[in-house]
């Protein structure tokens, strides 16, 4: 087995990538902003994997077939996992909800809960940039807002999506290897219905209590601009069905391969994703703001995260319980410290990894499905899936959507914390709204 002879330097350009992820921004941030250079940071850390299994092939050729079996197996992911990502953004970003609705709590919160179980459907990143504009819009009169994007980012692109692999990138990450597709909703409704109530009460106490400090002016102001929430660009609500069944339902069978293992799913998601270019008119793309910016960067990095994570899962598979970590509860912490400065997505298959390692009955990182079966697998599985996805919260570099809620609230005249006073709402607010997910679910 690959993992049992592998050099732990070999973990050099997995961390090298998720820091420069993580710390060009705040370091480098012009130099960063250039979609050239995230291409050449992912090429970079990428490129002595490629060395790596070259060098096994010619030295010892069974080990490199080994090895070139898991770059081919991370190529296919990572068609796959841009597909779904691509489609459901470029369709979300179609839908335009126009509007201004009066700015009470009560509708702020619905906001929210709507935005959480909408992010099962089209994402966090989907929902995110479907919601965000309307929600700013409709408090804009409001003097005391500052908490509303905040809470944004905790539920809607975050918390929110862990009950589906559409929802998240680490639980489709968790769909390709082999989880089934209702998994999640038919083992997390308790653990996402905790979190997303918990937070959604602190918000409507927090949202009442700025409200009923508000001057009679902007209230006055807000309640005379209301309007009814209208939609434009509909028709891609369709498409984003389409988008669901493609996963559901043209997904590779693994007991039973056939034509749907040639790309079936994501032909139809890029077919989609034409249609909703063809039949959405540009003004309604044009009043959402909407750029490829974001899902570009996406595929850039993603590129090389996708190469570097192979030797980080092949070592932690084979020798990751020397690191102690054994508990549900352990791997629900460990899996969301990592997520919360480093993307969600490698945290998940990292740690899935490790618990396959320590679990007999697992068949192997990229059938992630028998560790999900199994008895002993099945609570740390869940742990994992949960920490990724809600930690992912807990900073602005925690998930993608974040930043990009973070700078359409700025733009949109909102005063948004800085790093670290992000951190301090996170650390008030989702803290102990872990602990007690702790104590309910993964005390075992």
């Amino acid at each position: 087995m690959l993992g049992e002879v592998l050099s732990p330097l070999w973990l050099i350009p997995f961390a090298g990538m998720l820091l420069t992820i993580a710390l060009a921004p705040m370091v480098a941030a012009h130099w960063w902003e250039h979609r050239r250079n995230q291409v050449l940071a992912s090429a970079f850390w990428g490129a002595p994997i490629l060395v790596w299994a070259g060098l096994l092939l010619s030295q010892t050729p069974e080990l490199g077939h080994e090895a070139l079996h898991h770059i081919q197996h991370a190529g296919i992911e990572y068609v796959s996992f841009i597909a779904l990502l691509g489609s459901l953004f470029i369709i979300s970003g179609g839908v335009l909800l126009k509007g201004d609705l009066e700015a009470r709590p009560g509708v702020n919160t619905a906001f929210l809960a709507v935005g959480a179980l909408l992010a099962n459907l089209i994402g966090t990143t989907g929902a995110s940039m479907l919601l965000i504009r309307p929600l700013l819009r409709t408090n804009r009169q409001r003097q005391l807002v500052k908490h509303i994007p905040i809470f944004f980012i905790f539920v809607v692109s975050n918390l929110g999506g862990l009950l589906t692999p559409i929802g998240d990138p680490p639980l489709f990450l968790g769909y390709l290897r082999g989880v089934p597709f209702f998994w999640t909703v038919e083992h997390l409704v308790g653990e996402w219905a905790v979190g997303v109530g918990v937070v959604l009460a602190i918000f409507y106490v927090i949202d009442r209590t700025f409200y009923g400090r508000e001057k009679a002016l902007p209230l006055n102001a807000d309640a005379a601009q209301a309007a009814p929430l209208g939609v434009e660009g509909g028709v891609n609500f369709w498409l984003l069905g389409g988008i669901i069944a493609a996963v559901i339902l043209l997904s590779p069978d693994a007991e039973n391969p056939g034509w749907r293992d040639y790309y079936a799913r994501e032909i139809a998601m890029v077919g989609l994703t034409l249609l909703s270019l063809k039949l959405t008119p540009a003004s309604v793309r044009t009043a959402n703001a909407f750029s490829y910016g974001p899902i570009t960067e996406v595929a850039a990095l993603f590129a090389g995260i996708f190469l570097t994570m192979i030797p980080a899962t092949l070592l932690l598979q084979a020798q990751g319980a020397a690191l102690g970590v054994t508990t549900p509860a352990q791997y629900f912490w460990a899996a969301g410290a990592l997520s919360s400065f480093l993307d969600n997505a490698p945290t998940y298959v990292t740690f899935a990894a490790m618990a396959c390692g320590a679990t007999p009955d697992c068949a192997g990182a990229d059938q992630l499905g028998t560790l999900a079966a199994s008895a002993t697998g099945q609570p740390l599985l869940l742990a994992i899936a949960t920490g990724s996805v809600f930690m992912g919260a807990n900073t602005y570099i925690g998930n993608g959507p974040n930043f990009m809620v973070r700078a359409i609230a700025e733009e949109n005249g909102y005063k948004m914390p800085s790093f670290f006073g992000y951190m301090a709402w996170s650390g008030a607010v989702l803290l102990p709204t872990f602990v007690l997910i702790t104590l309910i679910f993964f005390r075992g």
